[in-house]
């Protein structure tokens, strides 16, 4: 069976414009939304290998990466200071072109001596002689240069790799989570707890400075927060004993006040000279996310597996030579979507998607096709797409799903007129949908990271189905590190390399509700490089402005799910996704019938039979056949 079908500038498999025959029952209003995946990588814990540089040469990268108003609000001091020892020099000639428009790149510069001109298209956009960080897109992952930067004069610009940067972060970030684990691992029955709930609490912690001779914590008095010194000291001393002890980094004290209501603090702490940083955490913030008996029952893993799709013989059996094809669904990325049919049974349909298999491995995507076939292949909830099997031969992957003939939401918003907005109550049910297959992805310790209209189908009776799962990944206690998402969807965590896991996808949620409810997400930006979008997100949902027909509640809702602390947002404390179920804005809302396929859906698609595409655009054949792939990296497909 050939696969007609092209690659986008993303490498995902979302339908794209390129190859339409607009339907007259399908509104084209916008174009679809690239996601970005960043290439799979393992970060080893070596140390990033610095290039000598004179003082003033530091300062001088130091003073660029602070005055780029992109940079400076992901990168703190510490991390700016290793990006600019990292840096290697980079001699230019006199009319050499630097970064060209259209190249895909994966290095950032700082121009340190030299003339240079910023080109757009051909025409001259402007000069720059000043140290000025150039090329920061690449950093974060792999993306088209959007301008050529060619010297005037002979110059030196200072460079750092993607790689080494994103190494630089990773450690970062791990250092510290390895650091507090450690410290907590000595706290006694704190360190008890399994490594799925101290992965949890060293995410809740917060940081305070208190100068010399500060008393943190005074004998006597009702204590509810506890303390772990991460830099500098403190001093220990009681009433009838004087001073008992000198405290520094690593040490702990106020522990009880977590597990016990009301605890008197049995000692006086007072900061020392140059004063104790440390890592603290309330009873109140603590109960949160556990509860009150966390130290005294046993705590036990989240032992709930994948449970596998029963198989019918028909599917079981089925062979790739048995299916016809009837007609294109959707177009992109490495091949197509194809409705299909059974030979010999015209009503045992199914969706049919291929993968280009020279594509996946040129654009390093093998793990996530792996991840996708992994993960929703062991998916048994109404709320996600189900995955059958999947086949193989020289040129492409096959993945056998069911049809969800009601189109997908994104064609779905392009009917509700020009403001492509829903009425509140179908918003709603949209949203449950999803905080159902949220739930189910969260429980199992899975991430699905690309959230957006573009990959929810609508099912024969209405529903919502998850779709897409090439960017989802399990991540068990721990948190993963690599840029992945839709731009106008990514939390800020994601932006700033620290790691992520399920609070994504919550963060993701919020923007979700606010696009279905307006029409348009609340970081949207016509920056192609995105970097608006991105500096939009780092400012946060406290500067959006939301339209004025949103209600109270709807508004309430966003902005919890978009908070900027990841710990903090619906979803991430100890009820999890009941929280958000529990919300106003779902007052009178029925979860059980939602469950139990019993709601009216907000729309119900017109279907003649089991092979009725008029809810999916019409698209031209394309003959592009890749050639074979006869490696073997895809023995487990």
């Amino acid at each position: 069976m050939p696969c007609f079908g092209r690659t986008t500038k993303s490498g995902r498999y979302t339908p794209t414009r390129g190859s339409i025959d607009k339907s007259p029952s399908i509104s084209v209003t916008e174009s679809r939304r690239d996601g970005i995946p960043a290439a799979p990588r393992s970060v080893s814990m070596e140390s990033v290998e610095k290039h000598a540089k004179t003082p003033e040469e530091i300062e001088t990268i130091k003073r660029a990466v602070k005055e780029n108003e992109f940079l400076r609000n992901i990168l703190n001091d510490e991390q700016i200071e290793q990006v600019a020892e990292a840096m290697f020099t980079q001699e230019v000639e006199e009319n050499e072109t630097i970064v060209r428009q259209g190249d895909e790149g994966n290095q950032m510069y700082v121009s340190q001596t030299g003339i240079y001109w910023i080109v757009i298209n051909h025409k001259k956009i402007r000069s720059f002689s000043h140290p000025t960080v150039f090329g920061e897109l690449a950093i974060l992952y792999k993306a088209k240069r959007l301008a050529t930067i060619k010297a005037i004069t002979k110059g030196k610009v200072w460079v750092i790799k993607r790689d080494t940067y994103q190494k630089i972060l990773i450690q970062n970030a791990r250092t510290q989570e390895d650091e507090l684990i450690t410290f907590l691992k000595k706290v006694p029955n704190v360190n008890k707890l399994p490594e799925e709930k101290l992965q949890t609490l060293i995410k809740i912690f917060k940081t305070e400075f208190f100068t010399p001779d500060t008393v943190i914590v005074r004998e006597g008095e009702i204590g509810d927060k506890f303390y772990i010194i991460r830099v500098g000291f403190a001093s220990v001393s009681k009433q009838v004993d004087g001073k008992v002890a000198d405290l520094v980094k690593g040490d702990f004290f106020g522990e009880r006040a977590l597990f016990e209501a009301n605890d008197k603090r049995q000692a006086t702490v007072i900061a020392q000279n140059p004063g104790a940083e440390c890592l603290t955490l309330s009873r109140t913030q603590f109960l949160e996310y556990f509860d009150s008996n966390v130290f005294t029952i046993p705590a036990v893993e989240n032992s709930i597996t994948f449970s596998p799709l029963p198989e019918d013989g028909d599917i079981k059996n089925l062979k790739l030579d048995d299916l016809t094809r009837h007609a294109t669904l959707g177009v992109g990325g490495f091949g197509r979507v194809e409705l299909v049919y059974h030979k010999e049974n015209k009503n045992l349909t199914f969706a049919l998607k291929y993968l280009k298999k020279v594509d996946v491995v040129q654009q390093n995507q093998i793990p996530h096709a792996y991840n996708e076939k992994d993960i929703q292949i062991k998916c048994n909830s109404i709320f996600i797409v189900r995955l059958y099997k999947t086949f193989k031969d020289q040129k492409y992957l096959y993945f056998l799903m069911e049809p969800c003939l009601g189109g997908d939401l994104w064609t779905l918003m392009g009917k509700q007129g020009k403001a492509r907005k829903f009425t509140e109550p179908a918003a709603r049910f949209y949203t449950a949908c999803v905080v159902e297959a949220f739930a189910y992805l969260h429980d199992r310790k899975c991430v699905y990271r690309d959230l957006k209209p573009e990959n929810l189908l609508i099912d024969a009776r209405g529903y919502l189905k998850l779709t897409d799962f090439g960017f989802a990944k399990s991540i068990g206690t721990r948190q993963t590190y690599t840029f992945a998402g839709t731009p106008e969807y990514v939390a800020p965590e994601i932006i700033f390399n620290r790691g992520h896991d399920k609070s994504a996808d919550y963060w993701a949620l919020g923007v979700f509700i606010f696009e279905l409810l307006s029409g348009r997400t609340p970081f949207k930006s016509n920056d192609p490089s995105h970097m608006k979008t991105y500096q939009l997100i780092l400012r946060g949902i406290a500067n959006v402005n939301f339209p004025k027909w949103m209600s109270n509640n709807s508004i309430e809702l966003v902005r919890k799910l978009c908070k900027p602390i990841p710990t903090d947002r619906l979803g991430c404390l100890k009820n999890g996704a009941n929280d958000i179920r529990k919300q106003k804005w779902f007052d009178g809302f029925d979860w059980e019938k939602l469950r139990e396929r019993k709601l009216k859906p907000p729309v119900v698609p017109k279907l003649s039979s089991n092979l009725d595409c008029r809810n999916f655009e019409t698209y031209r054949p394309d003959d592009d056949i890749p050639p074979d792939d006869l490696d073997v990296w895809d023995n487990n497909f």
